[in-house]
């Protein structure tokens, strides 16, 4: 069979259209790429403006620093609890829910629909929500950086569109005929079917989670629970404008002098940069094979 030729228009927008999106991908990824050559870099080579596009005069200076901080390690294991265990709950929760929103026969159903809707438009605002959080007692606990925003509606609603195309109503019927109640359906059916959902809303999830440094900053007072992204807020902003920091005094204890701590704090912000987006990194790559095909079922309109 004869192949069709493109005529010149198409071939003029396909050319157009993969010189443009190279363009956006090659802009999205060099600001990504800056930052690893600036991190194995030397500092003063960062402070020249040299380091544009390979590293100069590789040194690894700032990762063996950023290594006797005991802080921002023991806010990144904080930060790896924390973003597990809200994971798991939210994940938990989201499908509970969604199970309930997509089933045809559930009073009040549009009620409920409503309420939760509701919220993605309209909060009570800081003041109030840290008054609530203080006077239920979660005000620096690890409770408050677990359950704050544990629930996001837009991924409810995700969830519960995926239950409802993916799954017959057949399958219900089936499982109610054998006896099954509610909780044997959703457990032995519902959450093994639901896979591919699942690891849409560990993404999304994670990736909120491990990014959140509001939290942590307006909820925590004891700097032995922050996450690690608040710290990493504290250095990048302590480095930049202020040399009388916790961070910078810990430096300038294993340095030859604060002049010295400076130097390596232009490279450390790079290095701790790269050391935090590790984990997000990884759980996108695992989970990248479900995500594509969760996010189009779960988006098409039920």
């Amino acid at each position: 069979m004869k192949k069709k030729q493109m005529s010149l228009s198409n071939r003029v927008f396909h050319i157009f259209n993969t010189v443009f999106w190279i363009g956006i991908m090659l802009i999205i990824l060099y600001p990504l790429y800056l930052v690893c050559i600036a991190s194995i870099s030397d500092p003063d080579a960062i402070v020249r403006g040299e380091v544009i596009w390979h590293p100069v005069d590789i040194s690894l200076i700032g990762y063996r620093y950023i290594l006797q901080y005991k802080e921002l390690w023991t806010s990144y294991a904080n930060s790896l609890f924390y973003t597990f265990s809200s994971v798991v709950i939210s994940i938990f929760v989201t499908l509970c829910a969604a199970y309930a929103l997509s089933r045809p026969g559930f009073a009040g159903k549009g009620v409920i629909n409503f309420f939760f809707v509701f919220t993605m438009f309209f909060n009570g605002g800081l003041i109030p929500t840290f008054l609530v959080m203080r006077d239920i007692g979660m005000y620096n606990t690890r409770l408050v950086l677990i359950l704050m925003g544990c629930v996001s509606v837009w991924n409810l609603m995700v969830a519960r569109t995926y239950i409802q195309n993916s799954i017959p109503e057949d399958l219900y019927e089936a499982a109610m005929l054998d006896g099954a109640t509610h909780f044997q359906y959703f457990g032995k059916a519902v959450l093994p079917l639901s896979k591919t959902i699942i690891a849409v809303l560990a993404v999304y999830y994670g990736v909120a989670k491990w990014n959140d440094y509001f939290t942590g900053l307006v909820y925590i007072r004891d700097r032995a629970l922050l996450p690690l992204q608040t710290v990493l807020r504290e250095i990048l902003a302590t480095s930049q404008v202020d040399t009388s920091g916790d961070y910078m005094m810990s430096m300038a204890d294993s340095a030859a002098s604060m002049q010295e701590a400076l130097r390596i704090a232009n490279v450390a912000k790079y290095c701790i940069i790269v050391v935090a987006t590790g984990p997000v990194v990884i759980l996108y790559a695992f989970m990248q094979k479900y995500f594509e095909k969760g996010v189009m079922i779960g988006s098409l309109k039920g």
